[in-house]
Parts: structure tokens; sequence; C-alpha cells
């Protein structure tokens, strides 16, 4: 892959603002909340390596090497010092990037990388029971998605209230899974790979927030306490009735958040 070459939307106009989506999904999984950020700042949305439009990674996938990639296409885009949002896979990603000292502001979103040697196990053991099934319903996923009750089978796991969910941002999201050629190795990654280092006090380039939804069942909420130890100059935010995507669950609170602590 060359330097920078990840497929990306750009959209809206002021301080530029990256977003980075989490495990199996892609750049419309921010769709909730996309053209609200962007009536205040210039939004790029990207698709990871292996998600999405993005071709995979020619080496090893982890951690790291995705982050790399990132790293290398916000300095192919002269965008130094960018404020990054991310979600999930997404979010750890962000807080890793302000680790090494890449961006400005820094939002993490129900961040990977903080679990328990058993709730590292609980996490591996339900998502790739999960996967299988997800993929053999690609067939009949509009019809499962196109109704409340379909959504809620569906998305238990990841939202507080997935009957409410667009059956648009449903379906995407569950063929995203179905698309992502680099899912698995991914997932290998976050279960077999370090967990997220930390930063030390000052050492940030720019604030940062970490957001945790109470009724989060892929990254509990007792994790937050751990993320914020590893990162002690960070700002823990709440969203009640929210699970693992406050963009779906809570979308104008993100979207203040998101505004508030960044640029």
């Amino acid at each position: 892959m060359s330097v920078g070459s990840l497929n990306f939307d750009r959209r809206g106009s002021g301080t530029p603002l990256l977003l980075v989506h989490g495990l199996g999904a892609s750049w419309p999984s921010w769709s909730p909340i996309l053209d609200e950020l962007a009536r205040h700042r210039e939004v790029i949305s990207i698709d990871l390596p292996g998600f999405g439009e993005t071709p995979p990674l020619p080496g090893e996938v982890t951690i790291a090497s995705l982050t790399d990639a990132v790293s290398d296409f916000i300095d192919s885009h002269d965008l130094a010092g960018i404020d990054t949002v991310g979600s999930s896979m997404g979010a750890r990603m962000v807080l890793e990037l302000a680790r090494r000292g890449v961006g400005g502001d820094t939002v993490a979103l129900d961040p990977g990388g903080f679990w328990s040697p058993g709730e590292l196990r609980f996490f591996s053991t339900a998502l790739k029971a999960s996967l299988p099934l997800v993929l053999g319903l690609q067939p009949v996923m509009p019809a499962l998605t196109g109704n409340p009750v379909g959504r809620t089978a569906l998305l238990t796991q990841f939202s507080a209230a997935p009957w409410k969910l667009p059956a648009s941002v449903a379906l995407h999201e569950m063929r995203s899974f179905k698309k992502a050629t680099s899912l698995r190795d991914a997932l290998n990654a976050l279960v077999d790979g370090p967990l997220q280092e930390g930063a030390p006090a000052g050492t940030t380039p720019g604030r940062v927030t970490i957001g945790w939804g109470r009724q989060d069942r892929v990254t509990l909420p007792k994790q937050a306490a751990r993320a914020q130890a590893a990162f002690p100059d960070s700002e823990l935010h709440w969203f009640d009735k929210c699970g693992h995507f406050p963009m779906w669950d809570q979308p104008a609170q993100t979207v203040e958040l998101i505004l508030g602590r960044t640029g």
C-alpha cells in the first residue's frame, strides 16, 4: 500500500477533524453525526486498511501497523496537528496516536485495549462466535435490519436501544463486516496483541477526552478507570442510556462532546 492511500470522505469546512472507525466498520459508520459535525468543521472520515474501500496492508495486521497507516495518511495529506476522534478499535488507535505525539486534541469513544484477562477472553469468545452468524445471514440481512425486532436481535451487544437505529445504519454496519477483508486479522490483533500503552502526564499533543457508554457490553464501563489511569491527563465523559457506539445511541451528545473538546 502506498503511503497515505486510504479511502476517505471529506466534507464541511473549518478546522480539520479526522474520524477513525472501529472493527468491521467503514467511514459511513459515522453517518448519524457526520452532517452535523460538517456544519462546524472540515470532517475527514477514513476507511482503515482492509475495511471499506481501502485495500489491506501488505504485511502483518496489528494495532501498531494500522495506526502507522493512519499516521502516514496524516503526513501525506499535510494534516499535522489534526484533531482525531475514534470509535472502539479506532478509539484505541487515536489514543495510540496521542501517545506517539501525533495529532491535536483527541476524543476516544469506548476504546478497546483496556480489558482484564477475563474480560478479554469473554470479548474474544463473544465476537468470534457472532461473526460466522453475521456473515452467514448476509442474504437475509435487509429483512432483518429492516424491522425493529431484527435490529434488536443483531445489535443488542452494541447498542442500548438497537430498535431505534435507522435501518440504513444497521444494514450498512452488517454489510461492512462482510466486506472487511482484514476483519479476522484485526480481531486477532486485538485479542492476541499487547494492551494499549499509556502516556505520562504532559506528553500528549493536545487534550484527551475518553467517552464511555454506561451500557457498553463490548468494552465494559469498568475499563474506563484503567483508560484514565493510562492517560492521566484525560477527561472522562459518561453517556447515559448508551451502548458501545455513542454516535448511534446519543448522536447529539456525541457531537456536542466532540465539538466542545476539539478545535
